[in-house]
């Protein structure tokens, strides 16, 4: 470690709030950019680094010096970026798990007020959001592209490709049925 940056963080550890300054002037923009290579985000990677300010800010105590100042920084935002894709992984899943679940009551309720639940409903339950939306938006209830584009705040284009898109996967899906 250099003796001049030693002295900034010597400084800073005693509460000097210019040194602090100083410090994270130095050293956030090969953080951002190293961030911004490995999240391929640039607001991941602003958020990340803006965290990671905060991390070392809070732990500045723990800095040993045994690497750079900026090695420790990227160690901290690298954990930081893991420690978020992991939980973007995990919420995913809670989610798959929460609409599976959502879909099984809705068949019971169905079936047990006795409705049906077909396998038309079982294959809409299978595409995305975007192309199910479309599909019940302009087919069930008869909105046109144009009324549906200003719904979603997108244009009437992508909405008759979601829509055709979506019936095509319906079709292969219901074909698998018969």
């Amino acid at each position: 470690m250099k003796r001049q940056d030693a002295e900034v963080i010597e400084r800073a550890r005693q509460g000097d709030p210019a040194a602090m300054a100083e410090l994270f002037q130095q050293h956030y923009s090969f953080l951002h950019k190293y961030l911004l290579k490995i999240s391929m985000n640039s607001t991941l990677a602003e958020d990340i680094a803006q965290d990671t300010v905060l991390r070392c800010m809070e732990h500045l105590h723990r800095y040993n010096g045994t690497s750079s100042f900026s090695s420790w920084m990227i160690t901290i935002g690298t954990r930081i970026y893991l420690d978020k894709m992991r939980r973007r992984k995990r919420e995913r899943a809670w989610f798959l798990k929460e609409k599976e679940q959502g879909l099984r009551k809705l068949k019971w309720q169905l079936e047990s007020g006795g409705d049906a639940w077909n396998e038309m409903l079982e294959s809409l339950s299978t595409l995305s959001d975007d192309h199910r939306i479309a599909i019940l938006l302009k087919h069930y209830y008869g909105y046109s592209y144009d009324e549906i584009g200003e719904m979603l705040g997108i244009p009437a284009g992508t909405v008759k490709s979601r829509a055709s898109y979506g019936i095509q996967s319906l079709r292969k899906e219901l074909k698998r049925h018969v």
